[in-house]
C-alpha cells in the first residue's frame, strides 16, 4: 500500500521493476511478522534480485502451504 511504503522511496522504485503478483516471498515466509512495510522489505528486494520464472513457480508452490498453515493469517 503507498501510505506503508511512504518513508522508503528507494524501495519503491525497486519494487515498482516487476509486477505484483497474487502471492510474494515475503507472504510464505512471514505471514506472522505482519506490523510494518520494514518487515516485508528484505523479502521484496531478494525476490526483485532473484526474480525468475522457477522462483515464482517454488513461491507458488509453497503458497497453499502457508495459506492452510494458517500463521499470521487474520
Amino acid at each position: 500500500m503507498p501510505f506503508m511504503l511512504e518513508r522508503h522511496p528507494e524501495f519503491s522504485q525497486l519494487r515498482s521493476l516487476v509486477r505484483p503478483g497474487l502471492t510474494g516471498l515475503w507472504q510464505i515466509s512471514e505471514r506472522h511478522n505482519n506490523t510494518s512495510a520494514a518487515a516485508m522489505l528484505p523479502y521484496d528486494v531478494d525476490y526483485v534480485r532473484r526474480f525468475s520464472l522457477l522462483t515464482d513457480l517454488r513461491i507458488l508452490l509453497r503458497t497453499p502451504l502457508a495459506v492452510f498453515a494458517g500463521k499470521g493469517a487474520y
